[in-house]
């Protein structure tokens, strides 16, 4: 079990890496101690991401790794990155379930739910950004998987990151949509994990929203041509 988790945080360290690269960060896999500032020293992260100003500090965990202590320190983590301008701290999980769950389990959304429970997101943007961005996220995740439908596309995975890569390597979203969803999902991570999103506002909620809306819209006009 232990090699089963160490393998899998592995592989999503891989993608990651892989991720940030096509977004033009240059990427340190485990950086050593001289790589890092003062304020991270005594700790060496899984990845570190850097472009331009922007620096981001990446942690790959499978959720059989955490435990209260280990979530703690990561908050606390967090916390301190947070204080130093351009910083910003990633936590990235994995599970064992990742490559297994299939749509037919339950059927997954289809385009009238996503187009109804859109409007409830919408509700929440205003005054509920951390609320809003979770239950966004999951009509985005939604509105993907049916584009992969309707491409014929072969999944061998479903979490949101094969899927991004996936659609953006097939033509199905552009670079720009693909850009914006993985920012949107990074935001996302970082509130269903008990972490502060110091970029998330109604704003990026809303560039969420629109996203999903517009492949949505292109979904449903494809199928009616065809």
């Amino acid at each position: 079990m232990v090699n089963l988790t160490a393998n899998l945080e592995r592989e999503r360290l891989i993608q990651v890496a892989e991720e940030y690269r096509e977004q033009g960060y240059e990427v340190l896999l485990q950086p050593q101690l001289e790589e890092l500032p003062d304020f991270l020293k005594g700790y060496r992260p899984d990845l570190l991401a850097q472009r331009g100003a922007e620096r981001v500090v990446v942690e790959v965990k499978s959720r059989s790794s955490l435990d209260a202590s280990s979530t703690q320190s990561f908050r606390s983590l967090a916390q301190e990155i947070e204080k130093h301008p351009g910083w910003r701290f990633e936590l990235v999980m994995t599970s064992s379930s990742d490559s297994t769950y299939s749509t037919q389990v339950e059927g997954t959304l289809q385009e009238r739910e996503i187009a109804l429970r859109i409007e409830v997101a919408k509700e929440l943007a205003d005054n509920y950004p951390e609320s809003a961005i979770l239950y966004a996220w999951s009509l985005a995740e939604a509105t993907l998987r049916l584009l992969a439908e309707r491409e014929k596309l072969s999944l061998q995975r479903f979490d949101s990151a094969y899927l991004l890569k996936y659609l953006v390597t097939e033509g199905v979203i552009s670079k720009a949509e693909y850009d914006l969803l993985r920012n949107s999902s990074s935001l996302r991570n970082a509130i269903a994990h008990g972490f502060r999103a110091t970029q998330l506002t109604s704003s990026s909620v809303y560039e969420l929203i629109n996203v999903t809306e517009r492949l949505l819209r292109s979904s449903t006009t494809d199928e009616q041509e065809g």
